[in-house]
């Protein structure tokens, strides 16, 4: 009788290895599927149009956002696309990732009410092949986490238009 109780503890030990090795498996196998709904952009592609602009495309993702890998400073962070925001502004856990520091204290109107942000800079901002150089930034500690919002005070140096689920940005020399 004890034999059997033995084979049957093992052969439960070896059910549940069995089925944590399945779910790992399929957390591997999906976390990178996952990672491109949230962010279909993970590295920026460029071409070059026939007057010699630069057009870096990006793919909107199924929330309706465009998110995208950029170097900021030379780093590499994900964004979000916002053309509301006045400024690129960067989460104060971004920004010492990035190196910038706070400047002026000035207050901000956010969805979530009056705040106060930070003003700073960005020394090189590059999407794909177009490169922007002393972008006006803001550093918000309302911001969670490493967020970083591509707000106007970039978008401005460069032409976009959307269509369909694509937004082409473009820099002219």
């Amino acid at each position: 009788m004890q034999a059997h109780e033995g084979t049957t503890k093992i052969s439960r030990l070896f059910s549940w290895i069995s089925w944590l090795l399945l779910l790992g498996l399929l957390y591997w196998f999906f976390a990178d599927y996952i990672s491109l709904q949230i962010n279909p952009n993970p590295r920026l592609q460029s071409q070059v149009g026939q007057s010699g602009e630069i057009i870096t495309i990006l793919k909107r993702n199924p929330s309706g956002h465009y998110v995208g890998t950029a170097l900021f400073n030379g780093v590499e962070a994900q964004f979000m696309l916002d053309t509301g925001a006045t400024t690129v502004a960067v989460s104060e856990q971004a920004a010492a990732k990035l190196g910038m520091s706070k400047g002026r204290a000035y207050p901000i109107s956010t969805a979530n009410g009056i705040s106060t942000a930070y003003d700073s800079r960005l020394a090189t901002l590059q999407l794909g092949d177009i490169q922007l150089k002393d972008i006006r930034a803001s550093i918000s500690p309302g911001l969670a986490g490493t967020d970083i919002l591509l707000g106007m005070s970039a978008l401005k140096q460069l032409e976009f238009s959307q269509q369909g689920d694509e937004l082409r940005l473009i820099q002219r020399h």
